[in-house]
């Protein structure tokens, strides 16, 4: 009868698998948008970092009113109506190619990243309770393998179809360049449509096999997910007083946080402050990713034996080290350095989600949507990061401090904070 279970269970996992492939290559395009929109929109730095702000800002507004759409109606539909957001998101770069302007680009972030936000916060939760509640932790760093196959596959290729290798100013542009300064501009600003126009339509794509596919009901609790239950709140923030899962959201708050400032400015610190040319710095990009990519593989191994809140507390421990070799080094070693910090990344934030749902029941989109929530490290942290870097430019590694404690909190939930203990 298990048997039979699990796989009533094959088909929707693997749709669901599709989700985490899809807004990975969402994401992880945004640092290369960053080192673009520096040159199409002459922006420094920390303006452009506000590209990864006005992204995860939809995180930190949509989770509450997403979770209590999905506990009145489904998952399903949750799913469907993002994948429809994102897409509009993707085809608006369209016109935005034509205006031209920085905050077209940040509306449209905004507008993909709301979609993605529902694909987020149906998707880990799903894959937490469709199957063995013994096995969460395994299954998600399973599904966040797909999400790291996204990431490589946007780092390495699509960056390359975006970043020419062509990095102008007004002063150094050569005279015989067609269309002078603003035939320069449209050729780098059309570069951004094709990967979003590729992503909107497979987005279309999954949205429409979604609405033609069974996906179980979950049971959450006593009730059925969709199920019209006048006793049950939309939203239950009483939640928040399970230790481990409020741990749980702070834990993610900071992971997210030093996962972005490293990943959001890889491109930059590679062209800038270590010294190489665009194409050399993506295929750098494209290994960061696929070290990510590895450990996410490798640690669902791992789990197999050791326990999730064990190696999360190894991995997050091993990142501190790599960070404090940044902040010391900089320059190419701190380049290597931070393909290891990928590697080791790559469990913390499906062990860090799965640990903190454990327990919850009827409370589980609830929770699922304050650790969605927490995504909004990602809106702030990078940009603290990115400033300390441009204000202090001979200095710059000093910035990898944040990410540093970031990671520190992250052991923290690994040593003590995932326990239930109320």
């Amino acid at each position: 009868m298990q048997m039979k279970k699990n796989n009533s269970y094959l088909i929707p996992l693997s749709l669901i698998f599709c989700l985490f492939f899809l807004w990975a290559i969402s994401s992880n395009l945004l640092p290369t948008m960053i080192r673009q929109l520096m040159k199409t929109c002459e922006l420094n730095t920390f303006e452009a970092s506000f590209t990864e702000s006005f992204y995860w800002l939809a995180y930190f507004i949509f989770p509450i009113p997403i979770a209590m759409y999905m506990k009145k109606y489904s998952y399903k539909s949750g799913i469907i109506l993002g994948l429809s957001i994102a897409a509009c998101g993707g085809l608006l770069f369209i016109p935005a190619a034509m205006i031209k302007e920085y905050w077209a680009y940040l509306t449209i972030f905004f507008i993909i990243a709301t979609g993605m936000c529902f694909l987020e916060t149906a998707a880990n939760p799903y894959v937490t309770v469709l199957g063995d509640a013994r096995t969460a932790s395994r299954r998600l760093n399973l599904a966040q393998s797909f999400n790291g196959l996204g990431a490589f596959i946007a780092a390495m290729f699509l960056s390359k179809l975006v970043l020419s290798g062509n990095s102008y100013t007004r002063e150094t542009l050569p005279l015989d360049y067609p269309g002078g300064w603003e035939g320069y501009i449209q050729v780098e600003t059309d570069a951004m449509k094709l990967p979003y126009l590729i992503l909107a339509g497979l987005l279309i794509v999954i949205a429409v096999i979604f609405a033609f596919s069974h996906l179980p009901k979950i049971k959450e609790g006593d009730h059925i997910e969709g199920e019209n239950d006048k006793n049950s709140k939309l939203i239950n923030f009483a939640v928040l007083r399970r230790s481990h899962l409020r741990w749980g959201v702070i834990a993610q708050f900071f992971y997210n946080g030093g996962q972005t400032a490293i990943n959001s400015l890889f491109l930059v610190y590679c062209c800038t402050y270590a010294g190489l040319p665009e194409d050399t710095a993506t295929t750098f990009f494209g290994l960061y990713m696929l070290a990510f990519l590895a450990g996410r593989w490798i640690g669902t191994l791992l789990m197999v034996r050791f326990r999730p809140q064990d190696m999360l507390l190894v991995y997050s421990l091993a990142n501190v080290i790599l960070c404090l070799v940044v902040v010391c080094y900089g320059g190419m070693i701190g380049l290597y350095a931070m393909l290891a910090i990928s590697f080791f990344m790559s469990i913390m934030y499906p062990t860090q989600f799965s640990l903190a749902l454990r327990g919850l029941g009827s409370d589980t989109k609830s929770g699922s949507a304050f650790l969605v929530m927490a995504i909004v490290g990602n809106a702030c942290l990078p940009q603290l990061t990115a400033y300390f870097m441009h204000v202090n430019e001979h200095i710059y590694y000093v910035a990898y401090l944040v990410p540093l404690v970031c990671f520190a909190f992250c052991a923290y939930y690994g040593w003590k904070g995932y326990k239930i203990i109320d």
